[in-house]
């Protein structure tokens, strides 16, 4: 293999001079980002400063206005809300999305993930009724029972007690520790120790 084949093997994902305005305002410019297999990325900044633009971006959700953007494995995003209809179960709600991402839903290993995430007991509850805090632990089941290699995580802290940020910052180190890689706009750390590659990009002022 020459070295630039094992260059984009080992790159999950590359950006060069990525940039994006909104009105007037420019959230970033020429921003280069490589993500490698093993690596985690957390984007920093106020809000507003665009951390979720560019994950949205990164997940070809949202076009860049300049740059390059290759992606070289499959990516699963995870942004503020769940994606879930509050009308299904969690269970139906979990199989729907599979399907729509062309999984298999394997029953077992589906209810394995909401045992991970302590939501067994709720599988056939509709999502209307869940709290914000279990709807985050929800969305945590589509990274445990998926194959992406790149996660794309947007707040996944957010409304999580201490038990379900340690869930969270265990999963990430699972992934990496299997040869995936993790971009995640954070305002609290996701590292569990130096566990791999690490970049934090600050975005704004």
């Amino acid at each position: 293999m020459s070295n630039a084949s094992a260059c984009a093997v080992a790159h999950l994902l590359s950006a060069r001079g990525l940039a994006c305005t909104v009105g007037e305002r420019r959230l970033f410019c020429e921003l280069d980002i490589t993500l490698a297999a093993g690596a985690l990325i957390e984007v920093r900044g106020r809000n507003g400063s665009g951390k979720s633009t560019l994950l949205r971006v990164l997940a070809g959700l949202q076009p860049s206005q300049a740059g390059q953007l290759e992606r070289h494995a499959e990516i699963e995003y995870v942004g503020h809300k769940a994606g879930f209809s509050d009308r299904l179960t969690l269970l139906e709600n979990v199989r729907s999305s599979l399907a729509q991402r062309g999984a298999d839903f394997d029953p077992e290993a589906v209810r394995q993930a909401l045992s991970r995430v302590r939501l067994h007991l709720l599988a056939d509850e509709l999502c209307g009724t869940l709290s914000a805090g279990q709807r985050r632990r929800a969305a945590l089941v589509r990274l445990i029972v998926g194959t992406a290699k790149i996660w794309l995580l947007d707040e996944p802290l957010t409304a999580l007690d201490d038990d379900g940020a340690l869930l969270v910052r265990e999963l990430i180190a699972e992934h990496r520790q299997g040869g995936g890689g993790v971009i995640c706009a954070t305002h609290g750390g996701v590292r569990m120790g130096d566990d791999g590659p690490f970049r934090s990009i600050v975005l704004g002022p």
